[in-house]
């Protein structure tokens, strides 16, 4: 198949025309009171339904005035503090706990969760010959596509892939959570021999392991481990595992739901949102970004010194010349994001385990000096604070996982979001989700052909 070359100056000169054409003023926005973003100045989202999966708090009403507060984050009305607290305290991994609230709305007991981990060990299998038929023909580079193109593939495979009753939508929604790990390490392995001539590594996860340890069992030729690790990968992955109903790929979840089509299509969907830099690639960017530090600050525990390379970032003088420190703010949370609170500790363990202090202190320096940098340098409408792509990408790093990994690690967790969300919006709703767009567009007169 031929593909157009995106160099020809045909092509430009259609580029031009269509944004020539297209190009609405910003004046307009303000005029109709539209909310580009579905958010306001202060970046509170347009309210677009109701939702009793997770909460996000990061503001007080204080004589009759809102104002910014400790960010809280709350999964079914439990404060993921406590609910983190309570699994790690135990020594216990949380993944399934978490994802058994989120569908069904309490805690399980002994027996509950014993059951649930029993049904999504069963699901953590593929179709025969799907990973040689699917994953290992025609690799892509990108992870997410893979993520994509396989769950669009097991549509094939269900023989009841369209039915929309919510026992049948859940029995998809517990064997997507299964498989999701399967699906983004395999894919990277297909990517790794067949695009960088690596060995070829096809583990089986084993039924008695957890989720993160048996995406570290599959990702590693030698399948082995710490339990560091595993725990700490199980902490990202509940913490990532949900965050609202009015983040991009979630609203995306309820979108595509609402028009009656099957798991496979709204999944895929998700995951085309998810897959966007400004969504899902931030803790990329993080790391990135470190690595540029690295190679412009000769001693990276000079405060001034990082506190300069810092300054050039907010004025676009640095890395990629966005004018961003990246993992600094949130849509939502400005004194805090209670996600990167309680990863802290956590990251502080698997940094002393794998003998990586010094990056270490240089991420906790740069918590500590950019709020400072950005309140001097820019005007903000809130307070900013590190978010958990701040931490996340250091600990795929320390943990061995390659960037390619990075955005699916966070579709592993958020898949169990989405589904709590698509049958959120099944049960609750029976109605398209269609909102209104303003034309701005003039009328024009038909000219005939041969006057244009």
């Amino acid at each position: 198949m031929a593909y157009l070359s995106h160099t020809t100056a045909e092509i430009d000169r259609l580029t031009e025309k269509c944004i020539e054409t297209t190009s609405i003023s910003p004046d307009l926005y303000a005029k109709y009171d539209v909310k580009r973003g579905l958010r306001d100045i202060n970046g509170n989202g347009v309210r677009a339904g109701l939702t009793k999966i997770s909460t996000i708090s990061a503001s007080t009403v204080v004589d009759g005035k809102k104002v910014p507060s400790e960010g809280e984050l709350y999964y079914r009305g439990i404060n993921i503090k406590d609910l983190t607290a309570g699994f790690l305290g135990e020594n216990r991994f949380g993944f399934d706990e978490t994802a058994y609230l989120l569908l069904f709305g309490n805690l399980p007991d002994k027996d509950e969760l014993a059951r649930f981990t029993k049904v999504m060990a069963d699901a953590r299998s593929l179709p025969k010959n799907f990973v040689r038929d699917v994953i290992m023909k025609a690799p892509s580079k990108d992870m997410m596509n893979t993520l994509a193109r396989s769950v669009l593939t097991l549509y094939s495979y269900d023989p009841h892939a369209d039915d929309i009753s919510l026992s049948n939508v859940l029995r998809q929604c517990l064997n997507l959570i299964a498989v999701f790990p399967l699906f983004s390490v395999y894919g990277y392995q297909a990517y790794n021999h067949y695009m960088n001539n690596k060995s070829l590594y096809i583990h089986l996860p084993k039924k008695d392991l957890s989720a993160a340890e048996n995406i570290l069992r599959l990702l590693r030729p030698d399948k082995k481990y710490t339990q560091t690790e595993a725990r700490v990968l199980d902490l990202a992955l509940v913490l990532h595992m949900e965050h609202g109903g009015g983040n991009n790929s979630t609203f995306t979840t309820h979108v595509v739901t609402s028009s009656g089509t099957d798991t496979y299509s709204a999944i895929a969907a998700a995951l085309s949102s998810l897959k966007g830099p400004k969504h899902g690639g931030a803790n990329i960017k993080v790391v990135e970004m470190f690595k540029d530090l690295k190679e412009h600050v000769s001693d990276i525990k000079d405060e001034d010194a990082v506190k300069n390379y810092l300054t050039k970032l907010v004025h676009g003088e640095a890395f990629d010349r966005k004018g961003l420190i990246y993992g600094m703010g949130h849509a939502v949370y400005s004194i805090s994001d209670p996600r990167a609170k309680m990863f802290k500790n956590a990251v502080r363990k698997l940094a002393l385990e794998k003998n990586r202090m010094d990056d270490h202190d240089l991420y906790m320096m740069i918590e500590r000096l950019a709020p400072e940098v950005i309140a001097k340098e820019r005007k903000i409408y809130k307070g900013v604070s590190a978010n958990i792509d701040f931490y996340s990408g250091f600990v795929y790093g320390m943990l061995g996982l390659p960037t390619e990994l990075f955005t699916p690690m966070f579709a592993c967790a958020r898949i169990v979001g989405w589904s709590a969300h698509r049958l959120e919006e099944l049960i609750n709703t029976n109605k398209i989700i269609r909102p209104a767009y303003i034309s701005v567009q003039p009328d024009c007169n038909y000219i005939p052909f041969e006057k244009r």
